[in-house]
């Protein structure tokens, strides 16, 4: 192993789990407020009151409520303790999901500005150049610790550890060279042109590396309401067909930005001397997401082209993944600048 003293775990933030002696899912979070105590309350087999109607809050930042949509999603992808395969379908978590998404989306909606009217290939561009604020891949190149950069690992795994997987579920909702496009940039995050290892496992290589607990929501409860809506807005672009072109405007923020994004973070990495298993996830991604963004192009005019009222819902997609993320880049790079940590501590 090439991993540094630097990068000992006694480094990190207390809140943050070593990685375990033994393997197996971790046990379910501590409810944040009533709603996320009814899904674990659902999950355990326990009966309880339907919490009351979602009013009078902001979702992006509302602790309760995303883990609450958190935990509905994880349903669909497996890695609860208690299982739950039983109620994926629950008609009454769908219902409460349900309730909670239209939250969701009006708090998106509210800091979105209106989508400039420019072409499909151009939005990224476009919308991008509106959002000001802090950047963490420049905190991480300029400045980050290695206990810093730990934690940011933490806040990214709710979503990481399951990267690619919310855009697959939109394969089966397009048809023609928007599908084929899909494909080729999913193969490319599941390893498979390239004949490198899931892009997930990757992340949680990087993970072990640093002395984390790499297992799939092995941090939930000390992830803030910021970071859980970054994996949940992804999941529920993914899970609706009538938000597909939004998935897909979700998934070119991620492709047409990424390659300089992640080359701050290998500079980072650099800096502080971190093996080259730490790196490899962020290095993968300088080299597959330089071929991805021409194909997401392709796939967007294409499909805009098929469905020109799916412009507007891609720009919705864009425009949700930025403030999602500047609300995240906010909190964390706040936080570091004190000196505090950016993690949950209640």
């Amino acid at each position: 192993m090439e991993l540094l003293t630097s990068a000992s775990p006694s480094t990190s933030d207390h809140r943050v789990h070593s990685a375990p002696e033994c393997s197996g899912l971790p046990p379910l979070p501590v409810d944040r407020g009533p709603l996320s105590a009814y899904v674990l309350a659902r999950l355990a087999d326990r009966t309880v009151a339907v919490p009351g109607p979602v009013t009078s809050i902001d979702a992006l930042v509302d602790d309760d409520l995303q883990l609450a949509l958190y935990l509905c999603y994880e349903l669909h992808y497996g890695a609860l303790a208690d299982g739950g395969d039983a109620l994926e379908w629950d008609p009454s978590l769908l219902e409460l999901r349900a309730h909670l998404e239209s939250s969701f989306e009006s708090a998106l909606r509210a800091r979105i500005e209106v989508a400039p009217d420019v072409a499909v290939g151009d939005l990224v561009a476009a919308l991008t150049s509106r959002v000001g604020g802090p950047s963490v891949s420049d905190f991480v190149r300029d400045e980050a610790t290695v206990a810093q950069l730990r934690e940011y690992l933490v806040h990214r795994s709710a979503y990481q550890l399951k990267e690619a997987d919310p855009h697959t579920w939109v394969v089966p909702r397009l048809r023609g060279v928007p599908k084929q496009r899909l494909v080729r940039i999913q193969a490319g995050e599941y390893g498979v042109d390239h004949g490198t290892r899931i892009h997930a496992e990757l992340f949680a290589d990087t993970m072990d590396e640093l002395g984390l607990d790499q297992r799939p929501n092995a941090h939930l409860d000390v992830l803030p309401a910021v970071s859980l809506a970054i994996s949940n807005l992804a999941s529920m672009l993914g899970l609706h067909r009538r938000w597909r072109g939004a998935a897909m405007g979700h998934l070119a923020l991620s492709e047409l930005t990424s390659v300089e994004a992640m080359e701050r973070y290998v500079a980072g990495l650099d800096r502080l001397h971190l093996s080259s298993r730490a790196q490899r996830f962020f290095r993968v991604h300088v080299l597959a997401d330089a071929e991805h963004s021409t194909l997401m192009i392709e796939l967007l005019d294409a499909l805009v082209g098929a469905e020109v009222e799916l412009h507007d819902h891609v720009a919705f997609g864009v425009g949700a993944a930025l403030a999602v993320e500047s609300a995240f880049a906010t909190r964390v790079v706040a936080a570091w600048r004190r000196g505090a940590s950016s993690l949950r501590d209640d």
